[in-house]
């Protein structure tokens, strides 16, 4: 009975320590051991692994392949765009015992590293490299990446931009100018078509144009075709050498209409001689009445002033030579003009002069 009861016992400390020491690791796990608190520099393999119980503390890393994603990171490129990026990043461990022991958690600490490479490649770039050219870029971040991984024993596989979110101001502008390149290069198409037309027009013209006949049989041949569909329309060839004739016809009239008005505007007006106005003749008294008159006709010398009333002559006689004298004042005003009357010799002067240029200016 003692003896059965010892290997009892000797079992159960056996299955006890086989307890202890024994640990399996997967296929996609590799085995750290510290013992007594200090890392042992084999790694163990997966399968069963054996410690030494109560010294021993196994520690288990996966090696597979982690896919972890960036969160979006808002910032702006170098042309001076604001942008919002997201990223993902696949890495594994390359060294346990580095993953282990350098990093507290080597994943946060690849998640922080990916967020501030992202934004720095961000401001490092311009926008048409984000959308268009991202290669250089992934290889850009990967390196930024990896350089503090290597370090901590992780290996970085790959990294990628995933999504780039624009504004929608910057959308709106990216269609337009998007909108207006494709406009641009239809335009260039249908020029292209339209200049290969008229190069074949333009030798279909001259074959033509040695064969008259060959455009009336084209024309026809229009005609046909636009009454073999089931319409009303109504086609009258009409000859293009009369329109030409017409508008030769309306060039020549036009041509001669502007240069008879030319020659109209060119000749003055025809306009009558200006007429003088008429002066009205005054009557004169009798040279010898004024000479009678004047206080200097008897300072002569001859001796005392003589009395005009008994001077004057009858009256007969004085109608006469009022007569006489008003007919030489008219003759000599009608010779000699408005000038003044030059006096007889041996008259006075100032008197005549005054008188006579009184009379002219009346005239």
């Amino acid at each position: 009975m003692l003896i059965l009861d010892a290997v009892l016992v000797a079992i159960g400390l056996v299955a006890l320590w086989a307890g202890l020491s024994v640990r399996v690791v997967q296929q996609f796990q590799r085995g750290v051991v510290f013992r007594f608190g200090r890392v042992r520099e084999e790694v163990r393999a997966p399968g069963l692994v054996r410690l030494m119980p109560v010294a021993d503390r196994l520690r288990r890393v996966n090696v597979q392949i982690v896919t972890m994603p960036i969160p979006a990171q808002e910032g702006i490129t170098r042309d001076n765009v604001t942008v919002r990026v997201d990223a993902v990043v696949y890495y594994r461990v390359e060294d346990p015992v580095k993953a282990t022991v350098n990093v507290q958690d080597y994943n946060f600490a690849i998640s922080q590293v990916a967020q501030t490479s992202l934004r720095s490649i961000i401001g490092k770039s311009e926008l048409d490299d984000l959308l268009a050219n991202r290669e250089p870029i992934n290889q850009g971040l990967e390196l930024m990446i990896d350089s503090p991984a290597l370090g901590w024993g992780i290996e970085i596989d790959r990294v990628e931009i995933k999504d780039v979110a624009l504004p929608e101001s910057m959308k709106r502008s990216m269609s337009r100018q998007a909108e207006a390149e494709r406009e641009r290069r239809a335009r260039i198409i249908t020029a292209d078509g339209e200049y290969q037309a008229s190069a074949r027009l333009s030798e279909a013209a001259a074959v033509m144009s040695a064969t008259p006949a060959a455009l009336q049989l084209r024309l026809l041949q229009t005609v046909v075709e636009v009454a073999a569909e089931k319409n009303s329309t109504l086609v009258l060839p009409f000859p293009v050498e009369l329109l030409r004739f017409l508008d030769s016809a309306v060039e020549v009239n036009r041509k001669t209409v502007g240069q008879g008005g030319e020659e109209a505007a060119v000749e003055p007006p025809q306009s009558e001689p200006p007429r003088l106005p008429e002066v009205e003749q005054l009557e004169l008294p009798p040279l010898e009445e004024l000479l009678g008159h004047s206080p200097l006709a008897g300072t002569d010398g001859a001796g005392p002033l003589s009395d005009p009333l008994s001077d004057r002559a009858p009256d007969g006689e004085a109608d006469a030579g009022a007569d006489a004298g008003s007919d030489r004042a008219t003759n000599g005003a009608e010779h000699a003009g408005p000038g003044p009357v030059a006096a007889p010799p041996g008259a006075d002067h100032d008197g005549v002069t005054g008188v006579a240029g009184t009379s002219g200016g009346r005239s």
